[in-house]
């Protein structure tokens, strides 16, 4: 990461949180900056593929959650 390119923000972690992101940093020897980007960009590509998938799915019929359960339970799944 260039330090050039990098932005600054400040980020308030629960205590457990702050306190584990610190030790992983330590064991991995990265920071936890290293750390953090890496799992905000992780997330976002979640994200990416959920919204992939939504959109493959756009065409496919709606089901009720009511037509669900009455489904399910004519198959004796409930």
């Amino acid at each position: 990461m260039s330090d050039n390119a990098a932005k600054r923000a400040t980020v308030y972690f629960e205590p457990d949180l702050h306190r584990a992101i610190r030790l992983k940093a330590a064991h991995t020897h990265r920071s936890v900056s290293e750390i953090v980007n890496d799992a905000v960009r992780m997330a976002l590509q979640e994200d990416e593929e959920d919204l992939a998938a939504f959109e493959d799915r756009v065409a496919e019929p709606v089901l009720s959650y009511e037509a669900l359960l009455k489904d399910l339970k004519a198959h004796g799944k409930l």
